[in-house]
């Protein structure tokens, strides 16, 4: 996935804006920065339509104003949102927030022993004044982390609001033994979320080391994974599931598609939670191709009309 520059979101939020909209030029953006944000909404009928950011744009570093400015042209209040987004406001080095580097994860680190979390609370006071729910916080490499950096973590999602951390699942149960351990001092979920290797059997060692150990179910790595629909595990899981990841894929480790066009239950999937009123986020997660004549930002707003629709 390409990442976009600054000016390149700032362009296709603003083409996102209807004709009789606030903002018209990059310079009326810049200006309404202190006024209060329109909001938005896209909970419907009990069921919170969100949106993985900034990773559905390709990248993971976007500045929060560009998150905010983005979600608000595309009508999504609803967020997992990245750490790095958080900790660049805060002020951590860009060079440090990489991923998968381990100079860089040192320098992160460093950084973080003295970072400031408690400054966390007004970037959360302006994404909540335009009405923006950050329910979930994504953290890259958690079982990598030392204890006073999973500390560090959980206090940070607490501060920006969020209900939950999500992170990958990891093969070793050491790794979620620990994890649990941190999660239940916290009294603070955390999602796994799982690939198309990635079955309810590995879910169901994950969970059992701790009543704070949660499932992110990926809807489309289900299917393409594990050749059925998730519909079933859904229904037998669904206290343990934090949110679910809204895309849809082929069966047989088939190939990303546009909503609607493969394998994935998504719209018996939405109304089942809108039906029980399940307290989970439908978060979308971008990952198909672009097609031809389209962009990113066009295709993400066709997601989020998708998941409208079936919950109407």
């Amino acid at each position: 996935m390409t990442p976009y520059t600054r000016r390149e979101f700032t362009k296709l939020a603003l083409a996102a804006l209807p004709a009789a909209g606030m903002l018209t030029n990059l310079g009326s953006v810049r200006a309404a920065e202190a006024a209060p944000k329109p909001k938005v909404d896209s909970k419907v009928r009990g069921v919170q339509i969100g949106l993985n950011m900034p990773y559905s744009f390709g990248t993971g570093i976007m500045a929060g104003k560009d998150v905010l400015d983005i979600c608000l042209a595309l009508g999504v209040n609803g967020l997992e949102l990245r750490t790095q987004t958080v900790e660049l406001f805060l002020g951590a080095p860009v060079s440090s927030l990489g991923r998968g580097k381990d100079a860089n994860a040192a320098a992160l680190r460093a950084w973080r022993a003295g970072a400031d979390v408690a400054r966390a609370k007004a970037f959360r006071q302006n994404f909540e004044a335009a009405g923006m729910l950050i329910e979930i916080v994504k953290v890259d490499n958690i079982f990598k982390l030392g204890d006073a950096e999973l500390d560090y973590l959980f206090t940070l999602g607490r501060a920006v609001g969020a209900r939950a951390l999500s992170a990958e699942i990891s093969a070793d149960q050491k790794d979620h033994q620990r994890l649990g351990k941190f999660a239940d001092k916290h009294q603070m979920m955390v999602g796994l979320h799982g690939h198309t290797h990635t079955g309810p059997a590995d879910w169901e060692k994950a969970i059992a080391h701790s009543p704070h150990i949660g499932i992110n179910l990926d809807l489309g790595h289900f299917v393409a994974g594990n050749n059925v629909s998730p519909v079933e595990y859904l229904k037998q899981r669904h206290d343990r599931i934090t949110h679910i990841h809204v895309k849809d894929k082929k069966m047989h480790d088939g190939p990303n598609t546009p909503l609607g066009e493969g394998d994935t239950p998504i719209v018996e999937v939405l109304r089942l939670i809108r039906d029980n009123q399940w307290p989970m986020q439908a978060t979308i997660e971008f990952e198909y191709n672009v097609p031809a004549g389209s962009t990113r930002f066009g295709e993400i707003r066709k997601c989020i009309a998708y998941c409208r629709n079936a919950l109407a």
